[in-house]
């Protein structure tokens, strides 16, 4: 792994670290404005497009008109469609989630579910889209002919051509369930902070900015949350206390696997509820279903892995890929492999693929480079996705190769650990530990602190863990000594013998045992000197 170190040596560690981050003011970085306070102004969102959006909502509340909050089906979606919805029903407003079942339905606001909607309720006049209707031109056109206003509250990258909605609240800063939080605020709704913090981190949006503080004090919401739901998750995770690693790794895969391989209405379900009994089932049948979710990525992954080929950008499709895990299966992929990765659902019509990218090559504008060949789809610059008629996935494969063997140099392609800066032991303390922490909460765009030290030596090392994957490390610099531990470190075992000299890339942590604190090095990477 290429090391990229940002900054010298410096004696002001905590303004460099801000510095490397492009932050500028450091009284607003470390006390960032709670949530409540930011208007939408500051946002970007139009005025006059809220203005309208709160005029129809109240015609339809006057009106008695049934509403319909039309969500989508991952963590995001799930907690923008509960923010809204509470807040419409909060109104007094003849209002009902929905979410759309991924294999039948597919992503976003279609033509086909909103002739079923009307159906099952001719009362049906108004739709709010969250996290989703920023490119349904289809759907809008066939609510207009039903005589259905749609309102679009959404995040992702718009399209070349113009909606014809009723009003379009867009903001791509923010993720779906925020920019939800920020427009139920219009509404006169206080809360749903928590749920916008778990959407914020489970879209992978950059925390700084307004994404810092709704995490930050959605995160302190979480911690002392009473939601039902949410507390029955917590336990059937053994979560003692909410972080972004345990948002990331532990609450929205399981909000996420419902809509994966079922249906995310369970999922928003178990937001909503006030019943603890019907909250602590649900959880534990989210339990399940992440479980099952993970063996099926597991063999999608095992069977892709084989099938990878020496190319720039990863495409590959299998009629034997579950559709609602291709995107994760994107994800290990462009993570072991580190190159763009595109994996197709394979069907006899028509099929369903999800792209994962790396920093530098942006996805979605490339997949749009090719409009002529896939039916629809949408998303980030680091993430996508799409359905294609299964004929031209042939095309799309070559086409595709062709751009990114354009765009993908060896420096984009070479994986990085980016370096904050170097120090001595000297300066590694607890008062310093504790200045870092208050960079929290760590995520995109403002990563953990990482630091490297040159010519450490190697006291001695040991393999720890139940298949001794793991490093124990002593180490010196100078006169100071040190604890390391560097997790999935074992391959190095064989190659350390006491005296041995390294260049060491680490983050510093505050280790518990018996309850004895002490600091020590996480390792992120070493190299061994001659």
């Amino acid at each position: 792994m290429r090391w990229e170190i940002l900054s010298k040596k410096s004696k002001n560690i905590i303004k460099t670290l801000l510095k490397n981050r492009g932050i500028k003011s450091e009284k607003e970085f470390f006390n960032p404005r709670y949530p409540g306070k930011i208007m939408a102004n500051s946002l970007g969102l139009s005025k006059t497009q809220i203005k309208k959006a709160i005029e129809r909502i109240k015609q339809a509340k006057k009106n008695k008109e049934k509403v319909i909050v039309y969500g989508d089906y991952d963590a995001d979606g799930i907690c923008a469609t509960a923010i809204v919805w509470e807040a419409l029903f909060a109104l007094g407003i003849d209002a009902l989630p929905y979410i759309p079942e991924r294999f039948s339905e597919g992503y976003g606001l279609n033509a086909s579910s909103i002739s079923k909607l009307k159906t099952q309720d001719p009362k049906l006049k108004l739709i709010v889209t969250v996290d989703n209707g920023i490119v349904a031109y289809e759907g809008i056109k066939k609510a207009k002919e039903l005589g259905i206003d749609v309102i679009i509250v959404d995040h992702h990258q718009p399209g070349n051509k113009k909606l014809n909605s009723y009003s379009v609240i867009h903001n791509s800063k923010v993720c779906g369930s925020a920019l939800a939080y920020f427009f139920a605020k219009q509404l006169g709704k206080t809360d749903g902070l928590e749920l916008a913090a778990i959407g914020t981190i489970a879209d992978q949006m950059p925390l700084a900015g307004v994404n810092r503080s709704i995490v930050k004090y959605g995160l302190g919401e979480l911690n002392k949350t009473v939601r039902p739901g949410l507390l029955a998750l917590f336990e059937i995770s053994a979560i003692t206390k909410v972080g972004t690693y345990e948002i990331n790794y532990m609450i929205a895969p399981r909000i996420n696997a419902m809509g994966r391989i079922s249906h995310g209405f369970d999922s928003l379900r178990l937001l909503c509820t006030k019943d603890k009994i019907k909250a602590l089932g649900l959880a534990r049948h989210l339990d399940e279903v992440n479980r099952e979710r993970q063996r099926i990525v597991e063999k999608v992954v095992v069977h892709a892995r084989g099938k990878v080929k020496d190319e720039k950008i990863i495409i590959l499709s299998h009629e034997s890929y579950h559709e609602g895990v291709i995107g994760l299966a994107a994800s290990r992929l462009v993570e072991e492999f580190y190159r763009p990765a595109i994996v197709l659902s394979r069907k006899k019509g028509i099929s369903k693929a999800s792209a994962r990218s790396i920093s530098g090559f942006n996805i979605i504008e490339a997949i749009r480079q090719l409009e002529d060949l896939y039916l629809e789809g949408g998303g980030h610059p680091m993430a996508a996705g799409f359905s294609i008629e299964t004929k031209k996935i042939g095309e799309f494969s070559k086409r595709m190769g062709k751009i990114a063997k354009g765009l993908l140099t060896e420096e984009i392609l070479a994986k990085k650990l980016k370096i904050d800066l170097e120090l001595n032991f000297e300066e590694i303390n607890p008062e310093l530990v504790e200045r870092i922490r208050q960079f929290e909460p760590f995520g995109l765009g403002n990563p953990t602190p990482t630091f490297m030290s040159r010519e450490v030596e190697l006291l001695n090392a040991r393999t720890v863990g139940k298949d001794l994957s793991h490093l124990k490390l002593r180490l010196r610099l100078n006169a100071v000594v040190m604890d390391a531990i560097y997790f999935g470190g074992g391959g190095f075992y064989s190659k350390l013998t006491p005296g041995t000299k390294i260049d060491l890339a680490y983050q510093l942590e505050e280790n518990v045992w018996n309850n004895n604190k002490s600091l020590q090095l996480k390792v992120k990477d070493l190299h061994l000197l001659d």
